[in-house]
C-alpha cells in the first residue's frame, strides 16, 4: 500500500491471484482510493476473481469516484482439428 500511496502516476492492483478477501481489504481499498483521488489519481482494480468481485460490488468500493474494474478479455481455447 506504501508503494500505491506514493505512486506518481494513476494505481493498478492486480488482484488475479486474490481468491479470498474481507471487509478489512476493502476498508484499505477505501482509504487508498480516497488519497488517490485527493492527489487527482485513480485506482483501477484489475482481473479479480468473481467472489472479489461480489464482494467489491457488495460494498461500493467500486462506485467511489476514481475506482474502476478492469476484466481482461477471456482467451479463447485452442481449436484443435
Amino acid at each position: 500500500m506504501i508503494r500505491a500511496i506514493k505512486a506518481k502516476t494513476d494505481v493498478v492492483v492486480d488482484l488475479r491471484e486474490l481468491s479470498w478477501a474481507d471487509a478489512s481489504l476493502m476498508l484499505d481499498f477505501v482509504m487508498l482510493a480516497r488519497r488517490l483521488r485527493a492527489q487527482e489519481r485513480t485506482m483501477a482494480l484489475r482481473d479479480a476473481q468473481p467472489q472479489v468481485v461480489a464482494l467489491i460490488e457488495l460494498v461500493g468500493l467500486d462506485r467511489l469516484p476514481g475506482v474502476r474494474i478492469e476484466r481482461s478479455a477471456p482467451q479463447r481455447a485452442a481449436v484443435l482439428a
